[in-house]
C-alpha cells in the first residue's frame, strides 16, 4: 500500500488535480468550497498499475493546504508519504510556498516524488512552457527532487494526466516495501463520528498492521479501545497493512477522548516522552543563526507541540549548518527512533529546519558542551544500535547473536546492550532454543505465509487433519535465510512451530499441522456412508471388508477414506488391510496375551485365534513388530 501527498502554493491547482487524477474532490470543508482554497487536509485514491502487478493498487493521496496561513495543516499531512507530487501552475513559476514546501520535503527526506506543471493549457507561447520547466529544474537541484520528472498537465482538458499517472506508477514501483515490524502506528489526522458506529480516526499506517478485533491505546494521555470496524479508501477489510491509508472505527473510545496528533498504538508497544534527542539542520535561508534556549514548536507525524530547545556543542548554528539539539517538550508525544520532524517559530511563524530523532527516551538532560554526549549523538546519527542490528537481522535472518553484532559492526557490549533492548521490546525473538534470532517482522511474515499455506490446503483437502510437516518444512520460506533455499533449520522449524501452538494459531503431532481453526464436517451423505461401512466392520470385526470393500461402502471417496485414516477411526495395516481402531486395539491385546501365557505366538494360531484369515493375521503380527511389541525368531512371535 502506498500513499502520495499534493504539495506547492496555494491557487496552483493541487485540489483540482486530484480530482481531475482521482474524480474526488479533496476539499470537503463547506468554507474551503466557498473559497475555493484548501484549508485542512484532504483525502483521495486513485488504482495505479504498477511495474510488475497485474491487479492495479489502491494508492491514496493526501492534499494539503498550500497557504501560508495553513502551512501547519501541511505539515500534519505529509509526514509519511511514500511519494509527493509538487504542483507549480505553468502561468506562475515557483512562487515562496513553492520552496518552502520543498524544504520542508526534504528534511522530512519524502522517498521520491515528481512536478506537475498545471494550467499548462493557458500558456501559448512553448518558450515560456520551457523557461518554467528551466526554472522549476534550478529549483529541484540542491534538493531530493533533483532529476525528478516534471509532468506538464492540465486538469481542464485531462492532457497529460495519463503521462502523470504512468510517471508515478514507475516511481512508486521503485520504492521497497514498507516493512511490517508488528509495532503499528497511526498518527491521527482526521476524527469524526458516524451514527450506529461511533467514532471513527483516520491516518497513514506505520510500522505494522492493525486487524480487526485488535485491542489499541491512544497514546499519549488518550483512552484505551478495540477496532470494531476497519476500512480503507471507503472498502470494509480485515487487517490494514504498513503504508496504507485507514479508517479505524474503535469501540469504548469517544471522540471528546481524543484529538489529531494523538498516535493509535498497540497495548504496550511504544511510550510517550517529554525529552528528545535529535539531529538537526538548518535551513539555508534562515533569516538568523539558531540560537541555544530558543522557544519552538516541533512537528511530527500529525502533532505539533511547543518545546524549548538546547543547542548542543556549539554556541549558534548559521543558515545551512547541521548540529545535534536536545528538546524539552511541553506535553508528551510518541515517537520512535528514526523519525522525522520539522521545527517552526511561532512567531512569527516560519520553518527554522528540521532532522532526524536519534533517541525518543535519552536518560538525562545533558551538559551543552560533554564531549561523551555529543559522541553518543554522532553514534546514533550514524545509525541507532538497536536500528542497524533490526536492519541487519531483516536482511539476514536466522543469525547467532555473535554473527549478528559481527555482521552489524557494533562492538560486542553496545551491540548485546540492544539485541536485550529489542528482545524487551519484542522485535526481535529466538528459535531452536533462543540460538537463531530473528526480526519479530520476519516470524510475522513467516506465520502468515504458514497461515496462508494450511488454509490453501484446507480449502483444497477440507476432510484431512492437516499438511505433513516435512512438506509445510519445504515450502516455507525464509527471505535471506542461512541456507539456500531459505528452508528452516530442523530444530528452528520445531520451535517455530511449538510458538504457534502455544499461540494457539495451528495445532500439531508427529505428523501434520492443521490450523486451530480448522473443523473437519462430513456431508450429510458422508456421515451415511461412513455409518455403512462401520456397520459392515462391526458385523466382521477381525474380518473386515478389504481395501476395496471399504472404499466401495464410502461412495469411492478417497478424501473421505484417508481422513477416517487420520481421525484415528480406521487403522491401516500392510496390505490394504483396514480394522476400526477398537477392533484392532482388541487384537492387540490378545495375540500379546496369549504370547505371554504360551511364550510366544505363531501366524497359525494367531489365524485361529479370530477365526480370521491368513492375509489378516500376518497383517496384525507385521504391525506389532513394527511397533516394537513383538520379535519374530523363525516362525514364531515373542514379546519384547
Amino acid at each position: 500500500m502506498r500513499v502520495i501527498a499534493t504539495a506547492g502554493h496555494v491557487d496552483h491547482g493541487k485540489s483540482s488535480l486530484v480530482q481531475a487524477l482521482s474524480g474526488i474532490n479533496p476539499d470537503r470543508l463547506a468554507e474551503e468550497k466557498a473559497r475555493g482554497m484548501t484549508i485542512d487536509l484532504g483525502f483521495a485514491w486513485i488504482e495505479l498499475p504498477l511495474p510488475g502487478q497485474e491487479i492495479p493498487e489502491s494508492i491514496g493521496i493526501v492534499d494539503v493546504p498550500g497557504h501560508i496561513d495553513f502551512i501547519k495543516n501541511m505539515l500534519a499531512g505529509v509526514g509519511s508519504v511514500d511519494a509527493v507530487v509538487l504542483v507549480i501552475a505553468a502561468d506562475e513559476g515557483v512562487m515562496p510556498q513553492t520552496r518552502e514546501h520543498l524544504a520542508i520535503l526534504d528534511l522530512l527526506a519524502v522517498p521520491t516524488g515528481l512536478v506537475a506543471l498545471t494550467k499548462s493549457d493557458l500558456i501559448d507561447d512553448p518558450e515560456w512552457l520551457e523557461l518554467v520547466e528551466l526554472e522549476v529544474q534550478e529549483l529541484l537541484e540542491k534538493s531530493r527532487l533533483a532529476g525528478a520528472p516534471i509532468v506538464p498537465v492540465s486538469s481542464h482538458t485531462g492532457k497529460g494526466l495519463a503521462d502523470l499517472r504512468r510517471a508515478l506508477a514507475g516511481l512508486l514501483g521503485e520504492l521497497p516495501p514498507r516493512r511490517d515490524r508488528d509495532r503499528p502506528r497511526l498518527p491521527i489526522d482526521r476524527i469524526f463520528t458516524l451514527s450506529g458506529f461511533g467514532t471513527v480516526v483516520t491516518g497513514t499506517l506505520s510500522d505494522g498492521h492493525f486487524a480487526l478485533g485488535d485491542p489499541v491505546e491512544i497514546l499519549p494521555d488518550g483512552p484505551s479501545g478495540r477496532i470494531r470496524g476497519l476500512q480503507s479508501h471507503k472498502t470494509a477489510i480485515e487487517r490494514a497493512a504498513p503504508g496504507s491509508r485507514a479508517a479505524l472505527n474503535l469501540s469504548g473510545v469517544a471522540v471528546d477522548q481524543i484529538q489529531r496528533g494523538q498516535v493509535v498504538v498497540k497495548p504496550g508497544t511504544l511510550r510517550a516522552t517529554k525529552l528528545l534527542d535529535l539531529s538537526f539542520r538548518l535551513l539555508p535561508d534562515a533569516a538568523r543563526p539558531l540560537t541555544h534556549n530558543l522557544r519552538v514548536d516541533f512537528f511530527s507525524g500529525a502533532s505539533e507541540t511547543p518545546a524549548n530547545l538546547r543547542l548542543l556543542g556549539v554556541e549558534e548554528l548559521i543558515p545551512g549548518a547541521e548540529g545535534w539539539l536536545q528538546l524539552r517538550l511541553e506535553r508528551p508525544v510518541l515517537v520512535a527512533a528514526g523519525d522525522r520532524y520539522i521545527l517552526r517559530q511561532p512567531s512569527p511563524s516560519v520553518t527554522l529546519g528540521g532532522g532526524e530523532i536519534l533517541d525518543p527516551h535519552p536518560r538525562r538532560r545533558y551538559r551543552r558542551m560533554d564531549p561523551v554526549a555529543l559522541e553518543r549523538l554522532a553514534t546514533l546519527a550514524a545509525g541507532a544500535p538497536d536500528e542497524i542490528l533490526l536492519q541487519t537481522l531483516e536482511r539476514s535472518p536466522l543469525l547467532s547473536l555473535l554473527d549478528l553484532i559481527g555482521q552489524s559492526g557494533l562492538g560486542t557490549t553496545p551491540g548485546q546492550a540492544a539485541v536485550a533492548q529489542l528482545q524487551a521490546a519484542g522485535l526481535v525473538s529466538g528459535l531452536d532454543n533462543g540460538r537463531l534470532l530473528l526480526a519479530k517482522s520476519t516470524q510475522s511474515a513467516l506465520l502468515d505465509e504458514l497461515t496462508r499455506l494450511l488454509a490453501g490446503y484446507h480449502t483444497a483437502h477440507p476432510l484431512r487433519q492437516g499438511l505433513a510437516r516435512g512438506e509445510v518444512r519445504s515450502r516455507l520460506r525464509v527471505k535471506g535465510g542461512r541456507s539456500a533455499a531459505g528452508e528452516l533449520p530442523l530444530r528452528a522449524f520445531n520451535d517455530f512451530v511449538e510458538q504457534a501452538v502455544v499461540a494457539d494459531l495451528l495445532r500439531a503431532n508427529d505428523s501434520v499441522l492443521w490450523l486451530a481453526t480448522h473443523r473437519i464436517a462430513y456431508s450429510p451423505q458422508q456421515s451415511q456412508a461412513v455409518q455403512r461401512m462401520l456397520a459392515a466392520f462391526s458385523a466382521a470385526p477381525f474380518a473386515p471388508p478389504n481395501a476395496g470393500e471399504t472404499l466401495a461402502l464410502l461412495g469411492n471417496d478417497e478424501e473421505l477414506l484417508e481422513s477416517l485414516v487420520e481421525q484415528g477411526l480406521l487403522v491401516r495395516l500392510a496390505g490394504g488391510v483396514y480394522f476400526r481402531q477398537a477392533d484392532f486395539d482388541t487384537a492387540i491385546a490378545r495375540i500379546a496375551a496369549f504370547a505371554r501365557q504360551n511364550g510366544s505366538v505363531t501366524l497359525a494360531q494367531t489365524r485361529d485365534l479370530f477365526d480370521t484369515s491368513r492375509k489378516y493375521a500376518q497383517a496384525l503380527l507385521e504391525e506389532m513388530d513394527a511397533r516394537r511389541i513383538t520379535r519374530r525368531v523363525g516362525d514364531e512371535r515373542i514379546l519384547r
